[in-house]
């Protein structure tokens, strides 16, 4: 993304175009890690998933890959065995594995945040509960919960801000059980707007029921910047029937915010009922 598109973008999925190299001058030895201490062989084990090595960290629970993906350590040795797709620019895509057990309320729990973040996942939840899937969700305030919501404090690097992380199902039908949403002011200010705050919870939402980005064959659709390729990253990239060709500027999954409120396009919908 280029610096002077940054009025009131900020990057989900965040991460420079350009990939990351080894240099050698004269007889300098190889760059064995990053600028943020990931090794060369961790960042090795990402590319082989398909995923983009830039803007690479080091997290509790792993490694955060193109701003909102949290990989695992055991992720790093999945072996890749699903397709590449590249194909028309709304297209929806989901991952080889989504929630089984229809129809389930998933119930999520906000730990150790604070009310902007409690009020921005009601509205998440009621966004979702509006469109009468055959998933329902439910926040709660005790006990274990489907999915957490917890925080962590990131500034900003290279001039992008992490709103938030998940992952995706796992293979026994469950969705992802964390989402991990920025409490560094640079992300939300110092009095974050609900709706805002919603909106990222909703897309990370969207990643632990089995949403890939809408534009995750080309995140310069809404990052700007060149293209890049996320790729099928292990966990597939599957085209959704019903999702008709031609770029939107408002699919609640692309990769990179708008900097406000974003909710689902008809698009959306259709994907979301076509799965659920």
């Amino acid at each position: 993304m280029r610096k002077h598109t940054l009025t009131a973008l900020f990057c989900l999925m965040a991460g420079a175009s350009a990939c990351i190299v080894s240099c050698k001058k004269d007889s300098a030895p190889a760059k064995s890690t990053n600028e943020a201490g990931v090794s060369q062989t961790t960042l090795d084990q990402i590319s082989a998933l398909g995923f983009s090595t830039a803007e690479v960290r080091k997290v509790d629970g792993g490694y955060l890959v193109e701003g909102d993906i949290l990989l695992s350590e055991n992720d790093l040795t999945t072996k890749v065995n699903s397709p590449f797709l590249r194909t028309a620019k709304e297209e929806q895509y989901r991952t080889n594995n989504l929630v089984t057990g229809l129809p389930r309320v998933i119930t999520i729990k906000v730990s150790n945040l604070g009310t902007a973040f409690i009020a921005g996942t009601d509205t998440a939840i009621a966004r979702y509960n509006r469109l009468g899937l055959t998933i329902t969700f439910r926040r709660v305030t005790s006990g274990s919960a489907n999915i957490t919501i917890s925080g962590f404090n990131q500034g900003p690097s290279g001039g992008y801000i992490t709103l938030g992380s998940a992952g995706f199902p796992t293979s026994n039908g469950n969705p992802y059980n964390s989402i991990r949403m920025n409490t560094n002011t640079a992300a939300y200010g110092t009095n974050p707007n609900v709706l805002y705050v919603g909106s990222v919870i909703q897309h990370e939402i969207g990643h632990c029921i089995g949403f890939r980005h809408t534009d995750y064959f080309d995140r310069s659709l809404s990052c700007g910047g060149s293209a890049s390729n996320e790729g099928s990253a292990g966990v597939g990239a599957i085209l959704i029937p019903g999702t008709p060709s031609g770029f939107s500027s408002n699919s609640w999954m692309l990769a990179c915010s708008n900097g406000g409120n974003r909710t689902f396009n008809s698009n959306d919908i259709v994907a979301l009922n076509y799965l659920y």
